[in-house]
Parts: C-alpha cells; sequence; structure tokens
C-alpha cells in the first residue's frame, strides 16, 4: 500500500469519525427538544386527568341537569344549590365589556402602527403598548377598585363598589395589548404589492385598508380577537378583586357578581376542607372553564386554517 492510499484512508476515516459525532449531536439535540415538547404534553394531560377526576367524583352527587340549569349557587351555604349559569352569566357579563373596549381600541391602534405611524413612531408605540400585558393582573384590579370605580360612581351614583362594569372596563385596557399586537403582525404581514396595487387603480388609504389590507389578515384579526375572548373569560385577579364574590343571575353591571374564576379563588383559600362536596366545586367550574377555553381556541384554529390567505 501506497502512502497516498495511506493517506487517503486516514482522510475518509476522519470524515467518517466527524460525521458520526455530528449525528450523534443530533441525535441528543432531537431527544432534548423532543423531550422539552413531551413534558409540556404530559403537563396538559395531567391538568386534564386531575379536574376529569375531580369533575366525576362531584358529579356523582350534584346532578349534571340541574348543574346546567339551577339558577343558584350556594355551594358554600348549608341549603347547598350548584347553577353553574350564575357564574356563567357574571362571566359573559364582564367579557362583553371587556370585548367593547378591547376589540375596537385593539384593531384601531393596529391599524394606526402598521399604516399610519412612521417607522420610528412605530419601534417606539408598539412596545410601549405591549408593555401594558407585562402589568400584573393584581395592580390591574386595584386600579379598577380604586380609581375606575370612584370615577365611574359620578356618572352612575346607584353603582356599588365592587361591580361588574369597572372591573370589565379594565380588564378590556388588560387585553388591548393581545389584540393590537397579533392583529398589528397579521396587517403588517400583507404584502407592500398588493397595497401598491390598489393605490395604482386610484384607491385612497383608507380604502386600500378597508378594501385590501383588512380582508387578506382577516384570519389573524380573527385569531387575535378569539385569544382576547379566552384571555377575558380566564382572568382572575381583576375579577376577584372588583366584581365582587356575590353569585347573582344578572346582566346589571352596577352590582356586586361573581365570576367562575372569582369562585376558584375564593374557595382556594383554605377555608373549605379538602375532598368535600364544596372543594369539588372547584374542579367543576375548572373543568367548565376549560372547555371553554378549548372551544375558542378550536374555532380559532379552523378560522385561521380556513381563511388564511396565502400571498407567497
Amino acid at each position: 500500500m501506497s502512502l497516498i492510499e495511506i493517506g487517503w484512508g486516514g482522510q475518509e476515516a476522519d470524515v467518517a469519525a466527524r460525521l458520526r459525532r455530528k449525528h450523534r449531536k443530533e441525535r441528543i439535540l432531537r431527544a432534548l427538544f423532543g423531550g422539552a415538547a413531551l413534558v409540556s404534553i404530559l403537563t396538559t394531560l395531567g391538568i386534564i386527568a386531575v379536574l376529569l377526576f375531580e369533575t366525576v367524583a362531584f358529579f356523582r352527587e350534584v346532578s349534571l341537569w340541574d348543574f346546567l340549569t339551577s339558577t343558584q349557587w350556594t355551594p358554600l351555604f348549608t341549603e347547598k344549590h350548584f347553577g353553574i349559569l350564575v357564574l356563567a352569566s357574571a362571566t359573559l357579563l364582564t367579557t362583553a365589556i371587556a370585548l367593547a373596549l378591547a376589540l375596537p381600541v385593539g384593531l384601531l391602534a393596529a391599524i394606526y402602527l402598521s399604516e399610519y405611524a412612521s417607522p420610528r413612531a412605530r419601534s417606539f408605540l408598539k412596545p410601549a403598548l405591549e408593555l401594558l400585558a407585562g402589568i400584573p393582573t393584581v395592580v390591574y384590579g386595584y386600579f379598577a377598585l380604586l380609581t375606575v370605580t370612584p370615577m365611574l360612581k359620578q356618572l352612575f351614583p346607584g353603582m356599588a363598589t365592587f361591580n361588574a362594569l369597572s372591573a370589565g372596563l379594565v380588564m378590556g385596557v388588560m387585553i388591548i395589548p393581545t389584540v393590537a399586537s397579533i392583529s398589528e403582525d397579521a396587517i403588517h404581514a400583507v404584502p407592500r404589492a398588493l397595497r401598491e396595487g390598489a393605490y395604482a387603480l386610484g384607491a385612497t388609504k383608507w380604502e386600500v385598508i378597508r378594501g385590501v389590507v383588512l380582508p387578506a389578515a382577516l384570519s389573524g384579526i380573527v385569531a387575535a380577537f378569539i385569544l382576547g375572548v379566552s384571555r377575558a373569560v380566564g382572568e382572575t385577579m381583576i375579577m376577584a378583586i372588583a366584581a365582587g364574590q356575590n353569585p347573582r343571575l344578572t346582566l346589571n353591571p352596577l352590582v356586586p357578581i361573581e365570576t367562575m374564576t372569582a369562585f376558584i379563588v375564593q374557595v382556594s383559600l383554605g377555608d373549605t376542607p379538602a375532598g368535600s362536596l364544596a372543594y369539588r366545586t372547584i374542579f367543576a367550574v375548572g373543568m367548565t372553564l376549560f372547555l371553554i377555553t378549548l372551544t375558542l381556541n378550536v374555532i380559532s384554529d379552523w378560522i385561521v386554517r380556513r381563511y388564511r390567505e396565502q400571498y407567497e
């Protein structure tokens, strides 16, 4: 064997060794990433299992029909009633108030940031808007109770200290960054060529936004709206602090109410014995919340897949 053949053989061995090391690293990274994904899946399955186990135990003692149709919610009283409609109506009321503020303001903010603001203004305003999402919700709750409610009492003298209106409005302010940021990303992603084509046909800026940009970004905007709804439904501390803990079946935003999340906080304070029927109500309410948010997320995913515009 010549020296040249020996040299080529050594090079081939080095290349093979490097390939083996590369493949070994790839396998390690694949296992690492797969393990991280598996942790999230197992965590979700564990939460579902706990909720399901305790919910089944709850419905062994409480009729599902009464749970869905009763108009009273007094699981902590001597005379117990388990009508989830009471908590669901309060959650619906505060969510509607929040969305009435967050959706139009968030969409208008997204349109301004994407279509009207200069690059310098956009680089400053968007992070400032998203900063609202970093404020703890307990701060929002006390802001609603100590600042917004006294202001609203000047307009509505009969308003209670704890009420749905101030809690819903402040929750809407909290949701604005979510709606605005996701909507702005969807609007900003619309290709420039579509705008220029509309301008070439003589359309004004507003006509381009209304007739071209918004329809093209519709899937992202709708997804932002549904994520905002999910955030409103699941909000806890603002409702527990500012809306009150008075379960009543009403759509009056000026009186104290109790949402599903606020009830979970109330029972979780430690006064209710673990394993009791009253304790298991938080899992039944939690399962209801889980099903609501799951439904909203499935609808959001379906809308994005169904109406997403392909411009590549």
